[in-house]
């Protein structure tokens, strides 16, 4: 698989992980903020524009909070590489439970750190209506 989608699959069993189960380990959440760029930066599906701190803010006041998360993701894509990084696009769905479905299309910066890492640099999130 490629590296890229290979990075947005394991982050996103990270995020189902540590948002859905109320026992994850702390070692969950440190894992996943480690995936970001100390220049993160986040556009959310309701125009809120976060960076790092407030990424890292969230994540750790969130243990637990989506009980029976479940995210499926599809729709990978390369929009452009390059040896420094790439653009991909995914859509994601989540579920919690018997609430409805959401959708979203998302489109990641991601770099590539001093070891060959890829981390995230900016992530744009828009809602999509489900069919």
């Amino acid at each position: 698989m490629n590296r890229y989608f290979k990075e947005v699959m394991d982050a996103h069993e990270l995020i189902r992980n540590w948002l859905g189960n109320s026992a994850a380990d702390d070692e969950v959440c440190e894992k996943l903020l480690a995936r970001f760029s100390p220049a993160y930066s986040m556009m959310t599906t309701g125009g809120v524009l976060l960076n790092f701190n407030q990424l890292n803010s969230f994540f750790r006041t969130q243990r637990g909070a989506r009980p029976g998360l479940n995210i499926e993701i599809t729709d990978l894509q390369i929009v452009a590489e390059s040896e420094g990084g790439a653009i991909v696009t995914y859509k994601e769905r989540q579920k919690i439970c018997e609430l409805a479905a959401t959708l979203r299309f998302s489109t990641v910066v991601f770099e590539l750190n001093q070891d060959g890492s890829v981390i995230w640099r900016h992530l744009h999130e828009t809602s999509m209506h489900l069919d």
